[in-house]
This record gives structure tokens, sequence and C-alpha cells, in this order.
């Protein structure tokens, strides 16, 4: 048994495999893939969108220990011209 026909409309087929993954044709029976497929099954209500990333939220000792840094090369900069106008 090859692949499990799901819905078929006039516009696309959509065909369930046997590793449960989805196949759709469309009209002319040629195969439908990419942005327009995830947006048959999604709208059919076969797959879910995934979920947006949320931005990790930065540690806030990681900044102390950058600011921190920056602080100590600031006082570095400014010790080295006065020890140029001693000599």
């Amino acid at each position: 048994m090859g692949m499990k026909l799901i819905k078929k409309t006039a516009e696309y087929r959509i065909y369930q495999r046997r590793d449960d993954r989805y196949a759709v044709e469309n009209a002319e029976r040629k195969p439908v893939n990419g942005d327009e497929k995830a947006a048959i099954l999604l709208a059919e209500g076969l797959i879910t969108a995934p979920a947006p990333k949320q931005p990790e939220p930065e540690e806030p000792e990681a900044a102390e220990e950058e600011a921190a840094a920056e602080e100590g090369a600031e006082a570095a900069a400014e010790e080295a011209p006065a020890e140029d106008d001693a000599e």
C-alpha cells in the first residue's frame, strides 16, 4: 500500500505517506512543495506552525562582566598618557 488519500478538492489532493508525512499534488497531478504545500496543510489543520523563537534575555552577570572590562580598559587608557607626561 502506497499513499492514503486524505482529502481531494478541485485544486489539489492530499495524501498521507507510510512514514506519516504528507504529499500534496495539484490539479495536474504535479507535486506541490515548499511554502505553498505548508500553507495548504496548515489550512487543512494537518500540521501546526512552529512557534516563533523568543530572543533570549541577556544574563545580568555577563553584562556586569562586560561593563567591568570596559571600565578597566578606560582606566588603563587614562593612566597611559599620565606616564608619558612624567617622562
